[in-house]
C-alpha cells in the first residue's frame, strides 16, 4: 500500500503566479466495417456540436467526500471539507442538484452508485459524481475498503442508464494513484508560449473522467485551503463554468495545477519542490458547455 504521507497535506505548498513564489505557506480479430461509410453532419449551428443543455434540470451532482477512514494505514484526509464545500457551491451555481455523501463504507458507496442508476435522468442534462478520497493505482477507497476505480462509472452505461445515453457524465477524482513524485523540468523556453435519424453509439460513449494525477503518482493536498487539483476546478469552474466548454476548461485546470502550485517541505527533501499534473480522458462525442438559466 502506497505511503500516504503528502497526500494528506501534512505540508505547506509554494504558489506561483506569473512564475514568481508567492508566500502562501499557511498549512502543511477482424475488423467489420458497415457497407456505408459514416460522414458527420456539416455543423450548422451549435446543436451540432455541443450537447444538448436545456432539459428541464441541468442533473444531479453527487459528491463522495471521504475524511476519515476505518480501514487499516489510511490517515486523516485534512482539507478535504474545504474541497468538498467549495466544489459543492460551484456546481450549485451552475445549477447542479448537488447532493453530498460523507466517509461511505464500501457496501453504502456501492448500493448508492446502485441508487443513482436506477433514477430517471430523462428531465436532466448531464450527471457529474465526484469522489475525495485516498488511492492507488487503479483504486480507491471508501471508508473501510478499497475498490476498483471502473466501479464508478460502469453503472453509468448507456445499456444500464437509457435515461443518460448520448448525455455527458463527468467524473472528477481526487485521489493517489500511487507513491511516485514528479520533480517537474526547469524550461528556459517553451514552444508553444440536425436532422432527425436513429442511430447507435459505444455502451462507453460520453464519459469523461477527469483524474487528480497521472497514474502512479501522489496528488498532493494542503489541508487549509485544500487539494491543487480541486483548488483549480473551482477556480476554472467560478470564473469560466458558463464560458468555456468542459474540455477547454480542465486544461486551464491542469495549467494551474502545473505552473501555480510545488510542495514546500523542506524537513522531508525527497518530498520538497515537487510538482503534479491531472490527468483526463474523454469519451465525450460532442462539446459540454454549461448554459446559464433563468
Amino acid at each position: 500500500m502506497a505511503s500516504e504521507t503528502v497526500c494528506n497535506g501534512n505540508s505547506t505548498e509554494t504558489k506561483y503566479h506569473n512564475g514568481k513564489a508567492v508566500d502562501e505557506n499557511d498549512a502543511l480479430g477482424n475488423t467489420r466495417f458497415p457497407t456505408a461509410q459514416f460522414t458527420a453532419p456539416m455543423a450548422t449551428d451549435r446543436n451540432e456540436h455541443y450537447y444538448r443543455m436545456t432539459h428541464e434540470k441541468r442533473g444531479v451532482a453527487v459528491i463522495l467526500n471521504h475524511e476519515h477512514f476505518s480501514a487499516q494505514g489510511m490517515k486523516l484526509r485534512t482539507g478535504t471539507k474545504v474541497d468538498c464545500e467549495n466544489l459543492a457551491a460551484e456546481l450549485k451555481r451552475l445549477h447542479f442538484d448537488v447532493e453530498v455523501y460523507h466517509d461511505l463504507e464500501y457496501t453504502k458507496v456501492i448500493s448508492q452508485i446502485g441508487n443513482l442508476a436506477k433514477r430517471d435522468h430523462s428531465k436532466n442534462d448531464c450527471f457529474i459524481m465526484v469522489v475525495l478520497s485516498h488511492g492507488e493505482r487503479d483504486v480507491i477507497y471508501a471508508k473501510d475498503h478499497f475498490y476498483k476505480v471502473e466501479t464508478l462509472w460502469n453503472a453509468f452505461t448507456a445499456d444500464k442508464v437509457p435515461s443518460l445515453a448520448g448525455k455527458p457524465k463527468l467524473f472528477f477524482i481526487q485521489a493517489c494513484q500511487g507513491d511516485q513524485l514528479d520533480p517537474g523540468v526547469t524550461l528556459q523556453r517553451t514552444e508553444t508560449d440536425g436532422v432527425a435519424c436513429s442511430y447507435r453509439i459505444p455502451a462507453h460513449a460520453d464519459f469523461l473522467i477527469a483524474y487528480s494525477t497521472i497514474p502512479g503518482f501522489y496528488s498532493w493536498r494542503n489541508t487549509t485551503r485544500g487539494s491543487w487539483f480541486i483548488q483549480s476546478l473551482c477556480e476554472e469552474l467560478r470564473h469560466n463554468g458558463f464560458n468555456a466548454d468542459i474540455l477547454t476548461l480542465l486544461t486551464f485546470v491542469n495549467r494551474r495545477v502545473a505552473l501555480d502550485y510545488e510542495s514546500n517541505t523542506p524537513d522531508i527533501p525527497q518530498m520538497h519542490a515537487q510538482k503534479q499534473i491531472p490527468c483526463v480522458t474523454s469519451m465525450l462525442t460532442r462539446l459540454v458547455q454549461f448554459t446559464k438559466r433563468e
